[in-house]
This record gives structure tokens, sequence and C-alpha cells, in this order.
């Protein structure tokens, strides 16, 4: 064990274990598996603002290819968080939203862009402190 390193970190919650033998799935890695990658947060980040159409969300999301943004929001529409309308306009207009259950997530995620921001700096100096004791690590 590092000096850095404790069994207990003071001020943090408990959280039940999911997947242990004695401890029911509760089906947490499903759901973290779509809404923690980076693509579905920023989906889910600009959607918060009201419906986009497919090309105002990939300029809006810089670095996202069309297959990336393609595959995200099928897979936030299966996930029920996103609602894909198609208008009968020629060529077809598609619209994008967040469902009320996708709303739901906008506070979430909030609260997780607001912590970023607040430890930001506290992070930077941790990865530089840890470099610096590991030269040869390669996780960067």
């Amino acid at each position: 064990m590092s000096l850095r390193h404790t069994d207990v970190t003071p001020g943090a919650a408990k959280l039940e274990p999911c997947g242990q033998p004695d401890h029911p799935d509760c089906g947490i890695r499903d759901v973290l598996d779509r809404v923690g990658d980076k693509w579905s947060v920023l989906v889910i980040v600009e959607l918060a603002n009201g419906p986009r159409r497919f090309r105002q969300l990939q300029r809006a999301i810089d670095g996202i290819s069309q297959r990336m943004l393609t595959l995200t929001v099928r897979r936030l529409e299966r996930d029920g968080l996103v609602l894909r309308t198609v208008y009968p306009t020629v060529p077809a207009q598609v619209d994008y939203r967040l469902t009320e259950t996708g709303a739901s997530l906008t506070h979430l995620v909030k609260a997780l862009a607001d912590w970023s921001l607040a430890h930001r700096a506290a992070i930077a100096q941790a990865r530089q402190a840890y470099d610096g004791d590991h030269p040869d690590n390669e996780i960067r």
C-alpha cells in the first residue's frame, strides 16, 4: 500500500457493491456504459438546450464523426433517453430531443461538470505529482 493510499476515504459516500455473489446486480454497469461515455454525455449536454438536428449536433460537438454521432444517438434512442422525430418533408428532416428520462439526467450531468470545474486544478496537480513519481508510466 502506498503512502497516498488509505482504506477509507473520509467523507466518501458508502456505496453498495454491484455484481457481488451475495448482492443482486443492480444494473449500474449497463447504465454507466451508456451515460458514462464522453459522446453520450456531450449529446445530452447539447440536447439539454432544446431539440437539435443531426448537423447541428455534429457542429456543436467538437471532434465527433458522423458515424459516432449516428451510433450515439441510436443508442440513446434505444435506451429511451432521446426521441428521434422524422418530419415528412423532401428531403426528410429529423430532429433529436431528450425524453423525460433523458431530461432527468441533465441535473446529474451538470453536477458532474460543476465538480469537474471545481476540482480541475487539484486533478491536474495530482497528475503532475503522479507523473513525476512514475516517469515511465504510459497512462497518459
